[in-house]
């Protein structure tokens, strides 16, 4: 039964091959945007996404503050330190964190024969900070256990840094100055598209190990602790768990909120789903109103299809067809043009993403050419899946109107039609 109704829908459009042509190409714009624009949200949502993992996918930032709670007599007030103490206390008691470190910063000049930076941050840390921070070398290392056991002059350079003091010359193997004192660049990091950051972007930043910035500055009191938990889902109790290690040590409440302040992912999670989810949700609702239009089209062609067939519907009232049968036909005829344009439009959306191939995004802001941080237009199976879903929601909808109007004819008043 369905084939012979699909067979007589396709024999029906077959009837006006023109048009239902034009009837089709507003289905296949329609369509092609709700294609393109869902595969332009979904590539949108993941260049910000990996543009926040740039900072570290599970890393939370602690600052000192100053105690707000009295516990056992103690002032409200109290400054609060990052020692090695701490550090150590945080490894001793607390499960939950995977790694953790101080971070000690300052600004000397850094030079390379007549290149002079003074700006730029450079940065005592640990050797886990690098998989924390997600700092990938595009050449050459990151610092290691050796490295600051051995307290080495070594330093790891940002990728802009490396361009201001090398520009395109080969850096790792070279010997630079950070505050009159000669360092080995071991490793220069890829370029970034990182969409937060703190002190100054990665880009521009400058490593050495935590032990070898104590003979340059004084590190006793780190400027930030970081640390990384066993799991993101972790995150909340990890941080309690370090505030707890703290304020044993320091001697203040381990629930005093103002005592450290953290900076972890859960404070990336609102912005980035605040950006991507309601961008996708605007694009794929334009998308289905274009799509809607080019149904209102077909579903206008299909009454002036019903005006016209009424004696033949007539006829096959009382030949015995029943109310159902002539739904279904109608219907089956316009979800028949829907498909047809459907598949021509997610074919269209196809050529069209190959033929504008990137769109600039935050390439040229972050001054990268990499085309990591570019609109790549890739319609994924489920972009497709998604769009045919809407497609046959709004076919339905389009051709409901027409199939119930044709159903509710009566055979008498139909057959005597002129």
């Amino acid at each position: 039964m369905l084939t012979e109704i699909i067979i007589e829908a396709w024999i029906a459009l077959k009837r006006n091959v023109t048009r239902s042509l034009l009837t089709m190409l507003g289905v296949v714009w329609g369509i092609a945007t709700v294609t393109l624009l869902i595969a332009y949200g979904n590539s949108f949502r993941s260049i910000l996404v990996h543009g926040f993992d740039a900072f570290g996918k599970s890393v939370v930032i602690c600052w000192p503050q100053q105690t707000s709670e009295q516990p056992g007599g103690e002032r409200a007030g109290k400054k609060v330190v990052f020692e090695q103490a701490d550090v150590d206390m945080v490894k001793a008691t607390a499960p939950l964190v995977k790694y953790v470190c101080r971070e000690s910063v300052r600004r000397p000049e850094i030079a390379y024969d007549d290149r002079i930076v003074g700006t730029d941050p450079v940065r005592g840390v640990c050797p886990e900070y690098g998989e924390m921070r997600n700092e990938v070398p595009a050449q050459g290392r990151w610092l290691d256990a050796t490295d600051e056991l051995e307290r080495r002059r070594v330093i790891f350079l940002g990728g802009r840094l490396k361009e201001q003091l090398f520009s395109g010359r080969p850096a790792v193997g070279e010997t630079i100055t950070v505050g009159g004192v000669r360092f080995t660049v071991i490793g220069v990091m890829a370029r970034k598209i990182q969409l937060s950051n703190y002190f100054s972007s990665d880009d521009e930043s400058a490593w050495i190990p935590f032990s070898t910035a104590g003979e340059l500055w004084n590190t006793r009191y780190a400027q930030v602790l970081i640390f990384e938990p066993v799991a993101p889902q972790f995150e909340k109790r990890a941080m309690a768990q370090v505030l707890a290690a703290v304020a044993v040590r320091q001697g203040f409440s381990p629930t005093d909120p103002k005592a450290i302040q953290m900076f972890g992912r859960d404070e990336f999670r609102p912005i980035i789903d605040a950006l991507t989810i309601g961008l996708q949700v605007l694009l794929a609702f334009i998308g289905t109103l274009t799509l809607g239009i080019g149904g209102v089209g077909v579903m206008n062609i299909m009454l002036v299809t019903v005006d016209e067939r009424i004696r033949e519907i007539g006829l096959r009232r009382a030949l015995g067809a029943k109310k159902w049968h002539i739904k279904m036909q109608f219907l089956a005829e316009t979800l028949l043009i829907m498909l047809l344009g459907g598949t021509i439009g997610v074919g269209l959306s196809y050529l069209i993403a190959w033929a504008v191939g990137t769109l600039p995004m935050m390439g040229p802001l972050f001054e990268d050419d990499s085309g990591q941080g570019d609109i790549h237009l890739r319609i994924s199976l489920m972009t497709v899946f998604l769009s045919t879903m809407v497609l046959l929601l709004v076919g339905a909808i389009s051709g409901l109107v027409p199939a119930m109007r044709a159903s509710k004819l009566d055979p008498v008043e139909a057959l005597r039609y002129e």
